[in-house]
């Protein structure tokens, strides 16, 4: 069994996400034992808080970014092309919720990334009404709110181990396209 540990930053990655998922005020103490390193490894990699923030930002940006391109390639509408991201995006929910808090506010090429997605996530669901995928009254706003709500939603309930990403993924995208009834007939 190969037991290769991922390089260092990846571990301070890693463990700032899972640690800021649940305690988003925590300390880099925290996220240095998480990670099974030192604090002093830890600021070697980030010198500080405002760093790594924006490492974990650019981070979450880019990995979402790349795997709803993968999953949407070769969708055949804006409709199907949001249904395959929630399976994408699911898994990588804590990366979504990361960036849904507020530390757009401490850097440029943060607020841009965040920014830049939000409006695509903006232009597809104004692309999805126009093919009748979701009722023409409904703001996109509104559309792009519940959406992201329900990525997180997903993602805790497979945190807690009530759903699989799929079965969350799923339950996500009926809430969000046919609400909380049931099957239609």
């Amino acid at each position: 069994m190969n037991t290769v540990r991922p390089k260092t930053r990846d571990a301070i990655i890693e463990a700032a996400f899972a640690v800021f998922s649940k305690h988003p005020n925590a300390s880099l103490g925290d996220v240095a034992q998480h990670a099974g390193v030192g604090r002093a490894t830890l600021h070697r990699h980030f010198p500080g808080r405002a760093e790594l923030i924006r490492a974990l930002s650019l981070v979450a940006s880019e990995e979402l970014d790349r795997a709803v391109e993968a999953a949407t390639s070769d969708a055949e509408s804006a409709t199907e092309a949001l249904a395959l991201a929630f399976h994408a995006v699911v898994p990588l929910a804590n990366r979504q919720w990361f960036l849904a808090q507020d530390w757009q506010d401490t850097d440029p090429d943060v607020a841009a990334a965040y920014t830049a997605s939000r409006e695509e996530l903006h232009a597809s669901m104004e692309e999805a009404k126009q093919e009748g995928g979701f009722a023409p009254d409904v703001p996109a706003i509104w559309l792009v709110e519940a959406y992201e709500n329900l990525v997180y939603a997903a993602w805790s309930v497979v945190l807690t181990g009530d759903a699989t990403p799929k079965q969350a993924a799923d339950f996500a995208w009926r809430t969000l396209t046919n609400g909380l009834k049931g099957e239609r007939s």
